[in-house]
């Protein structure tokens, strides 16, 4: 998956700032369409030589880096985007108001000549035109995306029933997207009547909390906060150690003011909240890194291909098919996929737990050999191509032992509030190897936690380039 809905997940941020490029875009496309068609026919559209000689030449350039320069400067969408047209006046016609005089008055200082004639008031109105088009498309593709479920929230409300039924009552916000409750037992009402009163699966401290953050694909848990701080620490206490992010939701009613200053996105303004524990990966950082992580492993799988076409031959003759295996892993927000290996021991002990080393009985010859050069690794890219992985996060572990270290280690399962990544910094700062200490595995996880509070392309890069110098100068252990 292409984890839209963690691109989007704290705002629109990111959609308008693409929306002003795309509609700054629109307006050089009708520029240049236009110093063509003002003298020549629609077949010469592709003759750049008319548009590099045309008097608007210059203009295009301005005109347009002065409205993409304005649209950021006068941006008064906040968070969401806005679909309505009274959005289109103030976030794409006021920019243009602006950017005509200051262009004109560019060219102007320049000195550059600019004949003004009833044909640039045609221009004007084919921008015009146009940015109700770019305008469209993009309130179009921004429907489309919400109405398949490509960037809302899937939350979990978590609080006392009088609180988790305020929320509900709000008018429906089609970003948030309400899956289930947690509530205590004792507190309040009876479960039975919290489920007929809220109409939402409602958990309460004796389920497993783990299985219904996986079975309802959350994103985000809010904690409801009405002023009541021992509930508000008992519910925290009870949800801090999952991967997915927490939110305290505030429900004291506050003036407009201090609203807007707290919170100008959560349920259309209404309430202030704090993110108490939320991932550093989404919006634009995370765009870059998952087009990073296509483009490397697209590459490095075609340059590996020839050493992977050749290790399955030789694990083929020695022992025959499947030349692949599966182990099922814990990834992001602790949602199951499935991990793809070279198969590197003999076929008779796939269901047991076998030491991957040199004295290992059941490991193959080949197998030896694909273990040393990490190439039984390389099947992850096509992990990481589908999106259940990236280049560079916390190593997955095997479902059993993610559950069997999360009873040991209050906060092992935050690992998973990342993508799970074929290297990392627990494996390059020399914590890396099979069947792990309980020492080493607590050495592991706190380099794990490290890297996602800190987390930057760079580091990832970084990452990268001491991985491919231990591979090569330094035995695996």
């Amino acid at each position: 998956m292409f984890r839209s809905e963690k691109i989007f997940q704290q705002d629109d941020n990111l959609y308008i700032d693409i929306s002003i490029f795309f509609k700054s875009f629109f307006i050089f496309l009708s520029i240049y369409i236009f110093s063509i068609l003002e003298f020549y026919s629609i077949f010469d559209l592709l003759d750049y030589n008319i548009y590099l000689t045309s008097k608007y030449f210059h203009i295009s350039i301005f005109f347009s880096i002065s409205y993409l320069i304005f649209s950021f400067i006068f941006r008064l969408t906040k968070k969401r985007y806005v679909i309505h047209y009274l959005s289109f006046l103030l976030n794409d016609i006021v920019p243009l108001l602006v950017t005509v005089p200051f262009t004109l008055y560019l060219l102007f200082l320049l000195k550059i000549d600019f004949n003004i004639d009833t044909n640039n008031s045609y221009l004007l109105i084919l921008i015009i035109v146009n940015l109700f088009i770019a305008r469209k498309i993009l309130n179009s593709f921004y429907k489309h995306i919400m109405n398949n479920n490509n960037i809302q929230r899937n939350i979990m409300l978590v609080g006392s029933i009088n609180s988790i039924a305020k929320i509900l009552e709000e008018k429906k916000d089609k970003i948030n997207i309400y899956k289930c409750c947690f509530i205590k037992d004792d507190y309040d009402h009876p479960v039975e009547e919290a489920r007929s009163i809220l109409k939402i699966p409602v958990f309460t401290n004796e389920s497993e909390i783990r299985i219904i953050l996986e079975y309802h694909e959350l994103g985000q848990i809010w904690i409801l906060d009405n002023e009541d701080k021992s509930l508000v620490n008992y519910f925290l206490d009870t949800v801090i150690k999952f991967s997915v992010d927490i939110i305290i939701v505030s429900l004291k009613d506050q003036g407009e003011k201090n609203i807007k200053l707290l919170s100008d996105n959560l349920i259309n303004n209404k309430y202030s909240y704090s993110n108490y524990q939320t991932s550093r990966f989404y919006g634009l950082s995370l765009l870059y890194k998952l087009i990073f992580d296509k483009i490397f492993a697209a590459l490095f799988l075609l340059l590996a291909s020839p050493l992977l076409v050749l290790a399955m031959i030789f694990i083929y003759i020695e022992d025959g098919f499947p030349i692949f295996f599966s182990e099922e892993s814990a990834g992001w927000d602790g949602r199951r996929f499935n991990v793809h290996k070279l198969r590197i021991h003999r076929k008779d002990s796939l269901n047991k737990k076998i030491l991957a080393n040199e004295n290992n009985k059941k490991l193959l010859r080949t197998g030896g050999i694909v273990n040393k050069l990490r190439l039984d690794e390389i099947p992850q890219l096509y992990n990481i191509l589908k999106g259940d992985m990236s280049i560079v996060g916390p190593r997955p572990q095997i479902l059993k032992d993610d559950l069997n270290y999360a009873k040991v280690f209050k906060q092992f399962l935050k690992r998973n509030k990342a993508s799970p990544g074929l290297t990392g910094w627990a494996q390059v700062s020399g914590f890396r190897g099979k069947n792990p200490s309980s020492t080493n595995m607590k050495k592991r996880m706190e380099h794990d936690l490290w890297y996602m509070d800190n987390w930057s392309i760079w580091l990832d890069v970084y990452i990268i380039l001491k991985t491919f110098y231990i591979i090569f100068t330094k035995p695996i252990k």
